[in-house]
This record gives structure tokens, sequence and C-alpha cells, in this order.
């Protein structure tokens, strides 16, 4: 089977990549075996120069690895150098602060001496998706590595370049050979690969039916995962906050990466106060939107990554328009060559639509009235998902009463939901367990282990 890669603008095939061969996977798993080995005996200095390597390379060649991501996924060019340099960023943080995220500790105890020390489990594997091709991967791989563990990346079909271009920043930042690798296989290989015993661990960005299959499987081994599923994250809105500048939040956080991240902001909640004048102003941004090449730096909105996922996202509106929701403007693809879809504005929405019940992966937002604090809260813990949630009020009850009550992983105030390495990163409910990014991420695949010495 061939891999390909694909130009989402312009529909174009770019290159056909051969899938790996039972041969070649079994070649790949014994090298991870032996590099990490010899990585697990590093010290943290060692690591940590390889490590800001990597960053000075991502750094050095931003150009070159954007345009392999905006020619196989669509993202905006501008969008791909930002997130290319926030990899590096996270290279840095981890480089810097594992050590210390990792130091033993001492516990009082009636032993001589006792204390936690935190030791690497082996080789990781990845499970990754194509809507930031290189972040989802180094948010997972720079804190492994550093941790003296081994990497083995199955990324997202369509992003092969961008999964290959990982790997070659990996060997020349001058880690161990084979230590960080890339697996073009086909989806029905992962299983078998998660049951190997060289497979200490499983972590996998993705929807939640593809969390549940990898979670299986990992339970059947026996093997820890973490993951960080799918979205639905309310965006809520009350009289006391900046309307100006929620809206303009709103209209950003629900179209970056042209809707297609699982912490845009996909439900609206607004207080009824403020609900008329927040979605004419939310839809006169829309409309004046830009569609059209990510390569063209005057564009605001790109084409969604491929045809398959446009039809989806255009499926969830037409069924959610015929169930009642009242369509405020877009509601369909572009006539021209690409996968591209107008920016969408739904109101009016059923309770049983797809608009309200499912995550809608492209740049189509919902929009809800409240009378209050207790309803916007109801409303957005009425969801399968609970990963991010964005709340704009400048009422310090108000504050309080949402960061208790709405079931998130995250909750941010008076800005968009953003991860960032210095906070973990993660959901509750459909949208997964564990975390990544921070102290807490890079300790999620270590062995937390206990020396007690008595005499």
């Amino acid at each position: 089977m061939a891999i390909a890669s694909r130009n989402p603008a312009t529909g174009e095939l770019q290159k056909e990549f051969a899938a790996l061969t039972a041969d070649g996977l079994e070649a790949k798993l014994a090298k991870s075996r032996s590099a990490f080995q010899r990585h697990r005996a590093t010290e943290f200095p060692e690591r940590a120069a390889c490590m800001n390597e990597a960053a000075s390379i991502l750094e050095r060649d931003a150009d070159r690895y954007a345009r392999i991501i905006t020619n196989e996924m669509g993202k905006l060019l501008r969008a791909a150098v930002e997130e290319i340099e926030k990899c590096a960023r996270c290279c840095r943080f981890y480089a810097e602060n594992a050590g210390a995220f990792l130091a033993e500790h001492e516990v009082q105890t009636d032993a001589k001496r006792s204390y936690v020390r935190y030791d690497p489990i082996g080789t990781v594997l990845a499970i990754m998706p194509w809507n930031f091709p290189f972040w989802q991967v180094f948010r997972f791989a720079a804190p492994a590595l550093m941790a003296g563990n081994a990497g083995l990346l199955k990324h997202a079909s369509n992003v092969p370049g961008c999964a290959l271009a990982i790997e070659e920043i990996f060997q020349r930042a001058g880690f161990p050979e084979g230590l960080f690798q890339s697996l073009l296989i086909e989806n029905k290989t992962t299983e078998q690969i998660i049951a190997d015993p060289r497979i200490a661990a499983v972590t996998l960005t993705g929807s939640d039916r593809a969390g549940a299959a990898v979670a299986s499987a990992a339970g059947r081994a026996l093997k820890k995962t973490v993951l960080e599923l799918g979205g639905s994250d309310p965006f809520i809105v009350m009289p006391s906050a900046d309307l100006e500048a929620a809206v303009a939040a709103a209209v950003k956080s629900r179209t970056i990466n042209t809707g297609q991240s699982c912490i845009a902001a996909k439900r609206f909640i607004l207080h009824e106060q403020i609900c008329d004048s927040f979605v004419a102003k939310f839809v006169a941004q829309m409309r004046a939107l830009r569609v059209g090449d990510p390569l063209d730096e005057s564009t605001d909105v790109g084409p969604l990554s491929s045809e398959q996922i446009l039809r989806g996202v255009d499926e969830q509106v037409q069924k959610s328009i015929a169930l009642g929701a009242k369509c405020l403007t877009g509601g369909r693809r572009l006539d021209r060559k690409g996968s591209y879809y107008e920016p969408t504005v739904l109101a009016e929405i059923p309770h049983d639509s797809p608009a309200s019940r499912e995550e809608i992966f492209g740049p189509v937002a919902a929009m809800f009235c409240v009378d209050g604090v207790a309803a916007a809260i109801a409303l957005a813990n009425d969801h399968q998902y609970g990963l991010g949630a964005s709340i704009w009020t400048n009422d310090a009850s108000e504050r309080e009463s949402f960061a208790r009550g709405v079931e998130s992983g995250m909750i941010f105030v008076n800005a968009m939901v953003a991860s960032d390495p210095r906070l973990p990163f993660g959901g509750v409910k459909h949208s997964g367990y564990g975390r990544e990014l921070s102290a807490e991420g890079i300790r999620e695949f270590v062995n937390i282990k206990t020396v007690y010495v008595a005499s």
C-alpha cells in the first residue's frame, strides 16, 4: 500500500510513500530498543544539548518545515511558521527544566534514607493527528526523550512528509540513531505494534473513537496510555465582558487552523443581554474573512485538510439545518478547486443536532443564548467532551463559579484556550485522560520508583 501526500489547496498528489514491510517494522522496533538502552544511560546535560540543537534546527529551517506542513494539510504558511517556532520553544523548555522535574527527592520515613526517583520506561508509541503535524509530535517527543525514553511515531497518513522531517530533525540533533523513528504504516498494523513487548506505553491525540480503540488494545497488553481526544469547547460571554475583545477572540478561536483544532471554540454560549449584539458582530467578522490560498499572506482561512474532512463538515452542517438550525452565514463549500468551506454561523440549534452534540472540525460556529451563570455552566457541561473552556467576564464571583463549575481540563478567562509548555494540557470525559506538557507531562512516561534504605 502507498501512503499519499496530497495538497488540499489544489487536490494534487505530491508524492507517494511505500508502507513499511513486516521486516522493516521489525528492524525499527529492534533499533528503537537498542537506542533506548544507550540513551537511558545518558545524563540530563547530554540530552539537553541534543534537544537544544533540535530547537536550533527548527529555528534555522522554519520556513522549509512550515512549507511541508502547508503543502500537506493546508495550514496558513504564517501559522505553520508559528507552529515550528512553538516546537522549538518546547524543546528548549524541556532541555532547561527536565532535570529539575525528574530530580530525586527525599521523603522522611523510618528508614535511614528513603527517596523517589524517576526512571525512563522504554519506547513510547505516539499515534498523532494531521492538524498540528509538528506541534502534536514535539509536545510528546521533547519530554519523552528528555526523560530518557525512545519514541516511535505513527503519524496521520496524509502527512508522511512531516513525519519523516521530524525524524530527520532528531537525527541531525545528535540523539542516538534509532531513538526517534517514524513508522509509515497502515492503521491496521497499530494494534500489533501496541502488543509488542518492546513498546512500553502509548500516547494518542485524535478522536474519541480512535482513543477507545487504542486504550482497549493497550489495556489488553497492560500498557499505560495518555489520550488527548476531541473537544467541543464552550466560549462563554457574560454582560460584564469586553464585547469587542470577546468577539475578536471568538472569531480567531473558531477559525484558527481553519477550525481544525481540538481546543478551538465551537459552542458560543452567550448571556441573553448581549446575545444579539455579539452574534451580529460575530457574523459580520466571519463574513469579512478572506478564504483562499494558504501560501498567500492576505488569506485568513485556508482549505480543510482533505476532501473527506470537508464532506464530513458539510454533512454535519446540512443535517443541523434540516433539524431546524438557522444558518446566518456560510453553510456550503466554495466553488473552486481544493477543499474550501465557507466560514459558517448557526443559531437556534436543536439539542439533538450535530452542531449541538458533536465536534465539528471546520470553520463552523454554533450560537446559544442563556439567561445566567447557572444556565451557561449547565449547557457547557451538557456534552460528552471536556477539554477546554474560554470564559469572558470581568465579574470576580462569576470567574470563580465558572472555574469551579465547568467540567473541563482547562479554563481560560478572558483569553482563548491555548497550549503552553509551562501548563498541563488535557481533558476529562470523552476528551481523554492524562496530561501533556509541564512537569505533569514529563512524569506520565516514567517509572516513579520508591527507594527505601533501612540501614
